[in-house]
């Protein structure tokens, strides 16, 4: 079983992910690159992936195989934060829709105990 403050980091980005989810079901690109208050939803979750994921790494290393792409997530998280003036809705969009089903499927399964 994973210490609790791991358990706490993965929770935070489950739910992060479940929250992204839930603002963008339904919507298309169109949708998002016309409503702020959605883009700044769902960057804001992207924010907190982000940052949990860097924290959680940092404690705990060894977890660093089992999450795809982590050091892109993390570069994300930065680039959000410190680019913010020159997100490309687009590729916020293409991350949503094509990389955050397997960080979600990953969290899960480290979540559910089944990761060896």
């Amino acid at each position: 079983m994973l210490p609790l403050e791991i358990r706490k980091y993965l929770y935070d980005i489950q739910q992060a992910c479940e929250l992204l989810s839930e603002f963008t079901t339904g919507k298309t690109l169109d949708d998002y690159t016309a409503n702020a208050m959605l883009r700044s939803a769902v960057e804001r979750q992207f924010e907190i992936i982000g940052e949990a994921l860097n924290q959680m790494l940092r404690r705990d290393p060894a977890l660093t195989p089992r999450i795809s792409n982590h050091g892109r997530i993390i570069a994300f998280r930065n680039r959000l934060i410190h680019g913010y003036a020159d997100i490309d809705h687009e590729v916020v969009w293409g991350i949503l829709t094509g990389s955050l089903p397997t960080l979600r499927y990953e969290i899960d399964t480290l979540l559910s105990g089944d990761a060896s």
